[in-house]
């Protein structure tokens, strides 16, 4: 619906999440594409299920209290990730500093809507069984990519994100994780159920859920700390934004907890599928996007109804794409609508086709014409954005909520709610133990820790 520029408070008023719409819509933007395929290969790397144990303890040490921190900047500010900042703090340097985040969503939205297009493409070519038609599924994927089909995709994803943002909270992005996210959840339940039952998948399950403490070290505390903080969409003015949504009577507490469950629980399921389809063909589980795109394909084309599977596969990652790009879409458009007292609708538009534009180099880039183009360490257009976005400022964005929380805004406790105990933990968290650890995960994946062996 149109939405006009009002006082944040007012705002606020206008478009609100219903109690059990924040939640859904909270855990579709943190179920992402990078859980299903990243999320398995690194348990895989780092110790099975003694990562995933110590993925848990991030999540519920670190991932949750800064999660609570953004979303009750959010509802205390009662505006976008800038005039959140400014409004609790007084000050425009904090506003400063909270726009990064605006920055970071903007930035990956370009190319996350790429990606979440290479989704939409593969499902359309599994259902109709031309995806099987040859055997060479990375000479496929090259050629696919290569072309000028990805920017078709992206126009389909951008176009789908406009509609259901321009629509607002309750009637666009609410109503939207209330139907996609059941469904995933249906889908996963029966990608899990097929996996499970293929020939030598229970050798899959132990490779996920044995422990080997032995793989354990510094580096898996990084990595799984960081998947913990980004696997919750932190660090980059969604939960800050979503959280201006949230009324004053739903205990954030109480969100917090349900979604960061959804969001193991999705990453245990995610497992549940990868590692028995990966087991059971013979495929090592250890490629990234080349898993989904090139080598499940080849498991999909051996297993009966492969055409079948496959598609609900792909269109299982396709709504996990756009629950999250939703949310990250909202970040500037939230921003361009206080900013610039534009309507949601023209808010919508401008800033989701400036981020059309501004992707297309990212879905020329992958072996396209602009494949030899190259900006930073010699990565191409689109993992430059990436590692841009998701190794300085998701970080950084992060920083800054832990220590605006833990040492300026003093109300904080008032806004989250939980009891005296539990408030001094949080505190105590968000001063000492956050912004340490945060840190340390700013230096790991900007590559500054090699010099004492941590990620060489």
């Amino acid at each position: 619906m149109a939405q006009s520029k009002l006082d944040p408070n007012e705002r606020s008023l206008t478009e609100q999440f219903s109690r059990s719409g924040f939640i859904l819509t909270a855990i579709g933007s943190a179920v992402g594409l990078g859980n299903m395929w990243k999320f398995p290969y690194i348990t895989g790397k780092y110790g099975g299920a003694a990562f995933f144990l110590l993925f848990t303890i991030c999540l519920l040490v670190v991932g949750l209290p800064v999660l609570l921190a953004e979303l009750s900047i959010g509802r205390g500010g009662r505006g976008n990730a800038y005039s959140s900042f400014v409004k609790l703090s007084g000050s425009k340097r904090w506003g400063a500093l909270g726009f990064l985040s605006v920055i970071a969503a903007f930035l990956i939205m370009t190319f996350y809507s790429v990606v979440a297009g290479w989704t939409l493409h593969y499902a359309a070519m599994s259902f109709s069984g031309s995806l099987f038609s040859s055997t060479d599924y990375t000479k496929q994927f090259l050629d696919f990519a290569g072309g000028f089909w990805p920017v078709f995709w992206q126009t389909v994803v951008v176009l789908l994100n406009i509609w259901i943002v321009a629509r607002g909270i309750s009637g666009g992005i609410e109503k939207f994780n209330k139907i996609l996210i059941p469904g995933l959840l249906i889908l996963l339940i029966i990608l899990m159920a097929r996996s499970l039952t293929l020939p030598g998948a229970m050798q899959g399950v132990e490779f996920f859920l044995k422990p080997d403490f032995s793989k354990l070290s510094a580096e898996s505390a990084l990595v799984a700390l960081g998947h913990a903080f980004f696997s919750l969409s932190l660090g980059m003015g969604i939960m800050i934004t979503y959280g201006s949504y949230i009324d004053k009577r739903q205990s954030l507490g109480a969100a917090t907890m349900a979604v960061g469950a959804g969001d193991l629980l999705y990453a245990l399921v995610a497992g549940l599928i990868i590692f028995p389809t990966s087991f059971s063909f013979g495929i090592e589980p250890s490629q990234g996007a080349g898993l989904v795109f090139m080598a499940l394909p080849a498991a999909f084309a051996a297993m009966p109804l492969g055409a079948f599977f496959g598609g609900l596969f792909f269109i299982l990652l396709a709504i996990a794409a756009l629950t999250s790009s939703v949310s990250i879409l909202e970040v500037p458009v939230a921003y361009a609508m206080d900013k610039w007292n534009w309507t949601r609708s023209k808010a919508t538009w401008i800033v989701a086709l400036a981020t059309f534009v501004l992707g297309v180099p990212s879905a020329l880039s992958v072996g396209g014409v602009l494949g030899d183009v190259t900006i930073i360490d010699g990565k191409n257009i689109m993992d430059s954005a990436d590692f841009l976005a998701s190794n300085i400022l998701l970080p950084l964005g992060g920083l800054i909520v832990t220590l605006f929380v833990g040492y300026k805004w003093s109300a904080a406790v008032q806004e989250a709610g939980m009891t005296p105990m539990w408030l001094r933990l949080w505190i105590i968290v968000l001063r000492y133990v956050a912004p340490v650890l945060v840190v340390a995960i700013l230096l790991y994946t900007a590559g500054a820790l090699k010099w004492i062996g941590i990620g060489e």
